[in-house]
């Protein structure tokens, strides 16, 4: 778009691609989020400093916190997302609970507002009966969500999450839902300008989960049905427009094996897997933002939006799944990224690149798009086979096993399918591990048997002239002093 790009960057990331991309890059404070990230006085002194008429928030930290964008106002920067009042009503869970329940959005039984403490959540759980969930008033990305299914869980349940949501969003109020048996979890991506035009873009099923976490991503749904898209794109739009919402979010749903489906939450943001979104509607989302954020209107209509085909998602992290998924920094000694029809890297490292600890270790995104899922899927496993990075661990072969999986191939998912599965999937990924090992070890047998039987037949046992040319000259020793 020819718009000159500025990036702002922790201690930790000094070395990111996003600061090499970048026309210009700023210091905003040490590697703790709380003192650079999520501080909004630095924030907007770099903006004013480099003159910015425009602030994108990415993803995470800020990006769903409506002080950013009611400081952007304050330095005439535009914010692109929504307003800071359309944030406060659906960006906090509670109070987008009880918007929906005004705009008649059906929903999963719960509280509408924040729980005061630890008894109060006890007792509300009793009551909707357990399973229940604790979830971040603010926030998402499973961060602040715990599953509790009995009262002795409760205590360490709540402190777990009260204390995670406050050290992601500074907010650590929670409420509580009740647990839906098996759901699958669809969002349905929407756009709205400030000329009242509001559209939904289809849906996304985000269904395999770790712990909450999404892992893989999908449009369209494997249940999805015209009638079912249809009420449940009207029903988000219901939603956005009830609350003046302008720019790009997400209406996310469960729903059930009858196809019933819940309100959960909006997310008022941009969101990570928004490429498949991209790759099935052809529309590039960023550049729609930010036009919208300009005060253009949208360019199409509901009627105009059409789905083509299929896409898929992997989200890539630096972690070792068969060590209880631990983080695994380190250099990037090497990086080969997958190519070919259908394909797209989103990704953030290069070779030579450190991963710290400091933050989410999810290294990029790989998307697949084709005719129909079958093909997708066939080309997203391809793209992960050519995937290859060295000096770290990666969850790709765990990525491998989910798409090879043949109830994941049925379509056959829910929100707690992948815990539920994974014993299974780590157990062929070690057995095709042991089977490589032997391989690599035969293959060396061999290479040295065939080594040994011509050193055998060159010298019939005497050394050779090589062999003393070496042992005089002393090379043995240089190679064990330099060890």
């Amino acid at each position: 778009m020819g718009i000159v790009s500025v990036a702002v960057f922790s201690d930790a990331d000094r070395a990111a691609l996003h600061v090499r991309l970048a026309d210009e890059a700023f210091r905003a404070g040490p590697a703790p989020s709380r003192e650079s990230y999520l501080r909004i006085d630095k924030l907007m002194e770099i903006a004013r400093h480099a003159g910015c008429d425009a602030l994108h928030p990415g993803y995470g930290f800020l990006a769903e916190n409506p002080e950013l964008a009611r400081a952007c106002a304050s330095n005439n920067i535009a914010f692109i997302g929504p307003s800071p009042e359309a944030m406060e009503r659906l960006g906090s869970k509670t109070a987008a609970r009880q918007l929906a329940a005004r705009a008649g959005v059906p929903m999963v039984p719960g509280t509408k507002e924040p729980i005061e403490n630890l008894n109060g959540a006890g007792t509300i759980a009793r009551k909707l009966g357990y399973p229940v969930l604790l979830k971040a008033v603010a926030g998402g990305g499973g961060k602040g969500m715990r599953a509790v299914s009995a009262d002795a869980e409760m205590g360490a349940a709540w402190r777990d999450a009260a204390s995670e949501a406050q050290n992601a969003f500074g907010d650590a109020r929670l409420y509580l839902e009740k647990y839906v048996d098996r759901p699958r979890h669809i969002e349905i991506q929407i756009l709205g300008d400030a000329h009242g035009r509001i559209v939904h873009l289809g849906e996304r099923e985000c269904s395999v989960q770790r712990r909450h976490q999404k892992v893989i991503e999908e449009s369209p749904s494997p249940i999805m049905t015209p009638d079912l898209r249809r009420a449940m794109g009207e029903a988000a739009v219901r939603l956005a427009k009830d609350a003046g919402y302008v720019n790009a979010g997400t209406v996310e749903f469960l729903v059930d094996a009858q196809r019933n489906f819940y309100f959960l939450e909006v997310n008022t943001r941009l969101q990570v897997e928004h490429p498949v979104t991209e790759m099935v509607t052809g529309l590039d989302l960023v550049k729609l933002q930010i036009r919208v954020a300009a005060g253009e209107p949208l360019p199409f209509s509901q009627d105009q939006v059409k789905l083509s085909g299929h896409a898929v998602e992997c989200r890539l992290y630096a972690e070792d799944p068969a060590n209880q998924f631990f983080p695994s920094p380190g250099t990037i000694l090497s990086r080969r990224a997958p190519s070919g029809p259908g394909i797209r890297l989103d990704d953030g490292v290069y070779e030579g690149f450190t991963v710290s600890t400091e933050y989410d270790p999810m290294l990029g995104k790989l998307i697949s798009w084709g005719e129909d899922r079958a093909e997708a899927i066939a080309r997203l496993r391809r793209g992960l086979a050519e995937y290859s990075v060295t000096g770290i661990k990666t969850n790709a072969e765990l990525l491998l096993g989910i798409l090879r999986d043949p109830e994941f191939l049925g379509g056959e998912i829910y929100t707690r399918w992948l815990d539920e599965r994974l014993p299974r999937l780590l157990s062929g990924m070690q057995t095709q591990e042991r089977d490589a090992i032997a391989e690599d070890a035969a293959i060396l047998a061999a290479l040295l048997h065939s080594l040994d039987g011509k050193d055998a037949a060159a010298t019939n046992g005497a050394a050779t002239e090589t062999e003393s040319r070496w042992k005089r000259e002393g090379r043995f020793e240089q190679i064990d002093r330099s060890e």
